[in-house]
């Protein structure tokens, strides 16, 4: 059970960093590719680690070793367009990902512990997707409450201008205009 907690507090954690980054300017094109690199060179020295397992330990670190790899593409993927989609898209392949390795632990179960342990990986996910969801919600709203707050500082700086006359309020306009992103 508090492996689930730990997947949803990663998931919530993930959520806050991703909306952060999203603020952030995106990563140059040599950048990307020697991240890609650094990616492909961790996934295969993660998955030369799972050849001396055996079992399910061994199909538990392949399946680790896989999400890490999906997770860090996803998130390079995100910090690289800056795109709010790409860090969403980053949260939900995180979910899946912590999804796969928590139900392929499951199957060192049997019975209904494992079925238990099925629908506790299950609903982990449902719950890291929806905060992936939610994530989104909030950015969408902070660009639209920003977009809002702009739009009315922008009408108060415009009737400043009013007590103006001629140059001075076509200057005094045009100064707004710039400030507040108006064309």
């Amino acid at each position: 059970m508090n492996m689930f907690f730990n997947l949803k507090t990663s998931a919530l954690v993930a959520a806050v960093m991703l909306a952060s980054v999203s603020q952030a300017a995106t990563m140059s094109k040599d950048e990307y590719e020697v991240g890609k690199t650094r990616i492909s060179a961790d996934y295969k020295t993660d998955k030369a680690a799972c050849g001396s397992l055996a079992d399910n330990a061994k199909d538990v670190c392949m399946e680790e070793a896989k999400g890490k790899e999906k997770i860090a593409s996803a998130e390079l993927k995100a910090a690289h367009s800056g795109k709010p989609a790409d860090h969403t898209k980053a949260l939900e392949t995180k979910a899946k990902a912590d999804y796969a390795v928590a139900k392929e632990k499951c199957d060192d179960k049997a019975g209904n512990d494992k079925s238990v342990c099925v629908k506790e990986a299950k609903a982990a996910e449902t719950k890291a997707l929806a905060d992936a969801r939610t994530a989104k919600q909030i950015g969408e709203a902070k660009t639209e409450n920003a977009e809002e707050k702009r739009d009315a500082d922008y009408k108060v700086a415009v009737q400043k201008c009013d007590t103006l006359a001629g140059d001075a309020k076509t200057s005094c306009v045009s100064a707004a205009k710039v400030k507040f992103g108006k064309s």
